[in-house]
């Protein structure tokens, strides 16, 4: 009796290579982890016992059928044991189960201690259509109890985290462990019934063969061990089996030559793509980690807002009243002397006031946190009411402030509130920077777009100084000598609410001391 290649023992032979090639995979990545420690042996005493069996029922000789009917149960006596400590770390069950796991183990020696002898397994003979197959002796029946006890047990507490979980993901992942558990030992454990006489085939065994596949898919798409490149690691490996075996059973040495060249072709190609995948893995955790970061420092930054929101402006608006209040006659006269002090702390306390409001509506504008009322608006009619303002505050201090309107179509939507606060802070900000000269302002229609342009004779911006503009806390480099009281939030403040109106903004400058323009651009109507 030879070597027969049929559906059984082909299904041992897919499965057992399957098996090891998931427990080797995962290894590899984590060798430290309990978990994949875990998971290399459980798979690694699953391979054991596919091929083992394989040699059995294709044995060509009794004494090479014993050989192996003993091996394939050392490995069966410790694949439970393995799954469970597998189970237990993947569901971080281990210290609420160590005492299962002891008496286990415990037992698990038992059975090793009786596995060569006739008590466990009484003899190989032929049977069916294998040519040998285990013939259970009297102590088998608590072996398959034991087997299949610990079997439910771990689907028992794969089934109860998987009824805790509230994580949809986490909860797919129990959810296959539970379904590669009942294809793997539901197809393996059919070999059961030959070894007890019941002439059931074995005919679930592709089970066992489909149950690493299904595994692999659910440590790829659930991330069972926290290893993303393990589909495209099993595939390779997986292709090389496949050639290698090709390759030695081929029949002639030109069989051997072509299947040697692709093996070795495909070996260079799959490292190659191997560590392409790993290389895009690690960009993309870098991303995410980023990502991350990044996410961290907006809560931090929202954190910070909240509480200047709601303590640092109202206590600087506290402050403001009560100095409001002691300049009144509500409270009796207050003495000549100490006015000056009151009207400064008055004075002080507003410009606190009014420089933290401005960092707040800044991050709020940037944020996309800033409310908008939009309603049909003409832009024209909002300039000309600020610039009748901001003309005299010009003056006042000594420069030239010129507006110029073209005809044209200035209708909107918009916030009017939002956007002429956004107006005037642009040209004050012309205003504040510039110490002698002039101010032009200019309004004009574009055809699709309302365009707004303020040019000032100020102080310039250098290239460096733009990279800084219309960002939190982006000033340039001589404006705190202009302004101290600058807080780098007034032109993001601008920008939010530009953008949030579907237009844009932006400065040019031919360099430092030749002056800026500052540029509004607004659709005409909200796309």
């Amino acid at each position: 009796m030879g070597i027969t290649f049929d559906y059984f023992s082909i299904t041992l032979l897919l499965g057992g290579f399957t098996a090891l090639l998931s427990g080797i995979v995962v290894f590899i990545h984590n060798h430290r982890n309990i978990e994949n420690i875990a998971w290399l042996l459980s798979n690694l005493t699953s391979a054991i016992w596919s091929f083992a069996y394989f040699a059995t029922i294709t044995g060509k000789t009794y004494n090479e059928a014993i050989l192996s009917n003993w091996i394939l149960h050392v490995a069966a006596i410790l694949i439970p044991i393995c799954y469970l400590t597998s189970v237990l770390a993947i569901t971080n069950s281990y210290y609420t189960n160590r005492i299962q796991l002891i008496i286990t183990a415990f037992t698990g020696c038992v059975f090793l201690a009786l596995a060569p002898t006739t008590l466990f397994v009484r003899d190989v003979i032929p049977k069916a259509s294998f040519n040998f197959v285990p013939d259970a002796g009297p102590a088998y029946i608590y072996f398959t109890i034991y087997f299949f006890t610990l079997v439910v047990y771990a689907l028992y507490i794969v089934f109860k985290k998987y009824r805790e979980s509230t994580d949809p993901t986490e909860r797919k992942k129990f959810a296959s462990m539970i379904l590669f558990t009942i294809f793997g030992f539901g197809g393996g454990g059919s070999v059961f019934f030959l070894t007890f006489n019941i002439y059931i085939m074995p005919y679930p065994l592709i089970l066992f063969a489909i149950y690493p596949a299904v595994s692999g898919y659910a440590i790829f798409r659930y991330q069972l061990f926290d290893v993303k490149v393990i589909a495209t690691e099993i595939t390779v490996f997986s292709l090389w089996i496949f050639v290698l075996i090709r390759t030695l059973l081929s029949t002639s040495d030109f069989d051997r030559l072509i299947n040697g060249g692709i093996l070795i072709f495909i070996i260079g190609t799959g490292i190659l793509l191997i560590r392409s995948v790993i290389k895009e893995v690690r960009l993309r955790e870098e991303i995410e980690k980023l990502a991350g970061d990044l996410k961290h420092s907006n809560e931090g930054q929202a954190s910070l807002i909240h509480f200047m929101n709601h303590q640092v402006k109202g206590k600087f608006g506290n402050a403001r009243n009560i100095f409001a209040e002691l300049l009144t006659d509500d409270y009796g006269v207050m003495p000549e002397s100490a006015r000056p002090l009151l009207e400064k702390g008055l004075e002080e306390t507003k410009k606190g006031v009014d420089y933290v409001q401005n960092i707040l509506k800044g991050a709020s504008a940037e944020s996309g946190n800033l409310p908008y009322d939009m309603q049909p608006m003409n832009y024209r009619t909002l300039i000309e009411d600020i610039i009748s303002k901001q003309k005299e505050i010009a003056e006042t201090k000594g420069l030239t402030f010129n507006f110029q309107v073209e005809d044209g179509k200035y209708d909107m939507l918009g916030d009017a509130l939002q956007l002429s606060e956004a107006t005037r802070n642009l040209i004050d900000n012309s205003i504040n920077y510039t110490q002698e000269g002039s101010i032009e302002v200019h309004l004009r229609d574009d055809g699709n777009a309302i365009r707004l342009t303020i040019h000032d004779t100020g102080i310039g911006l250098s290239d460096d100084d733009k990279t800084k503009l219309f960002k939190s806390g982006g000033r340039g480099a001589e404006s705190v000598k202009i302004n101290v009281n600058s807080t780098g939030y007034g032109l993001v403040f601008v920008k939010g609410v530009i953008q949030a109106h579907k237009g844009r903004v932006w400065a040019e400058s031919e360099g430092r001391g030749k002056g800026s323009t500052f540029i509004i651009e607004l659709p005409q109507k909200a796309v």
